[in-house]
């Protein structure tokens, strides 16, 4: 498995749409917490988007793993594999 920089933008999701998905959006995001799919998350400031670190075998599979999320038909989304460097602090 590698890592995974994901930059997810949200676009075409009314508010309406987003508060009904919410529930099981969040339900969904947790799920792949709880089986390291998803290692970090951090939501956009503007609420625009989110960006997380993911475990994924290439970018397909990275799709393949985000498709069960209900925001997925509004997700615009950019891949990016990365490497963590160790700092001498941890």
């Amino acid at each position: 498995m590698k890592k995974f920089m994901v930059d997810i933008l949200l676009e075409g999701l009314d508010n309406s749409t987003r508060r009904e998905l919410l529930p099981k959006e969040q339900e969904q995001v947790k799920a792949l917490e709880l089986n390291g799919t998803i290692v970090d998350s951090f939501i956009k400031l503007d609420m625009s988007g989110i960006y997380m670190v993911i475990m994924a075998q290439d970018s397909e599979d990275v799709h393949a793993k985000l498709s069960t999320l209900p925001y997925y038909p509004y997700m615009k989304i950019k891949v990016v594999p990365i490497r963590v460097i160790n700092s001498v602090n941890q």
